[in-house]
């Protein structure tokens, strides 16, 4: 079945970069709009960043604009999420998705110590 896994949290300081990935199980997967979200412990889960199927257009919450970068490689089934200037309001952890497809990935957890 269609999978995505997120990658590349951790534990980092304020300040600090950290590059996230997801990768898709099947190709037909490079056509969807694809997303990344982030919840934190009794948050509801919220967006973060989106991008089109094309790569063409991208759309970011106001929490993350000018920090945040996504970006994906058609050719390699994967989504990125480029952070940079962490800040303790960022952990949460972070999941990815699949426009209208209802499948979403099991998320990787980012920490940000200030």
């Amino acid at each position: 079945q269609v999978q995505l896994v997120e990658s590349g949290g951790g534990l980092v300081q304020a300040g600090d970069s950290l590059r996230l990935s997801c990768a898709a199980s099947e190709r037909t997967f490079s056509r969807h709009d694809m997303g990344w979200y982030r919840q934190a412990p009794g948050k509801e889960r919220e967006f973060v960043a989106a991008i089109s199927w094309s790569g063409g257009s991208t759309y970011y919450a106001d929490s993350v604009k000018g920090r945040f970068t996504i970006s994906r490689d058609g050719a390699k089934n994967t989504v990125y999420l480029q952070m940079n200037s962490l800040k303790p309001e960022d952990t949460a952890i972070y999941y990815c998705n699949a426009a209208d497809t209802g499948v979403w990935g099991q998320g990787t957890q980012v920490t940000v110590s200030s």
